[in-house]
């Protein structure tokens, strides 16, 4: 049976204590990537919202989350442990919590979240987008999931999900998942203003309760 994912009332706006930002451990090759960065920091900043990142103090992940811890808010990384030689150098920024897997990092981020936004980045950067987006999909949460789409970074995963649409493989109602902008502040403003049109494919609830696993012989669980 599907599960409706909560929605907001059109008169209620979301409002956000933590944000989770996705982003790349590199600059990238253009200055406008960081620039964007550093305003959607201070958007958070302006907002009085904490920040959830992936712990790295290089490129855009350590602009983003020096920006916010700059500005008077807490700063808390989620990084695997194998990770930290290759994603911190120096001072690490703000709070740092040390988890064993890729699975547990994006995990903690989901639980600690409000919202999710990703910044240009590379396959990292896209798999946690897309995750959080399935399981907005799934009904695992019903949270924001925004795209920040700077320079049109994002142009092609767009036509992307668009295609989907059309072929067949994702329903309508699904695609407006994701909120997408191209500046800071437009993004924040339509994620205060989201509200799902989908339907979860199965209830929070059912993903929330303990379920017993093990074998299936014969259509029975052993």
């Amino acid at each position: 049976m599907e599960g409706k994912v909560e929605r907001a009332s059109s008169e209620k706006r979301w409002t956000f204590k933590r944000i989770c930002v996705f982003c790349g451990s590199k600059p990238g090759s253009k200055s406008i990537f960081s620039d964007a960065t550093v305003a959607l920091g201070k958007q958070l900043v302006e907002r009085n919202i904490d920040l959830v990142y992936g712990g790295g103090s290089k490129g855009l992940m350590g602009l983003i989350s020096k920006t916010v811890l700059d500005g008077g808010r807490h700063v808390l990384g989620i990084i695997p442990k194998a990770l930290m030689p290759y994603e911190i150098t120096g001072k690490t920024i703000g709070d740092i919590k040390i988890v064993s897997s890729m699975h547990e990092r994006k995990s903690e981020m989901a639980k600690r979240a409000d919202a999710f936004i990703a910044l240009p980045g590379g396959y990292g950067t896209m798999e946690e987008l897309l995750e959080m987006v399935t399981w907005s999909q799934l009904g695992i949460h019903g949270k924001p999931v925004g795209l920040l789409n700077v320079d049109g970074y994002f142009n092609s995963l767009i036509e992307l999900f668009n295609k989907a649409v059309e072929e067949g493989f994702i329903v309508d109602s699904e695609r407006h998942i994701i909120v997408s902008a191209d500046t800071a502040e437009e993004l924040m403003k339509k994620m205060e203003e989201y509200a799902p049109v989908h339907d979860a494919v199965t209830s929070r609830r059912s993903w929330e309760e303990e379920q017993s696993s093990g074998i299936i012989t014969n259509g029975r669980a052993q």
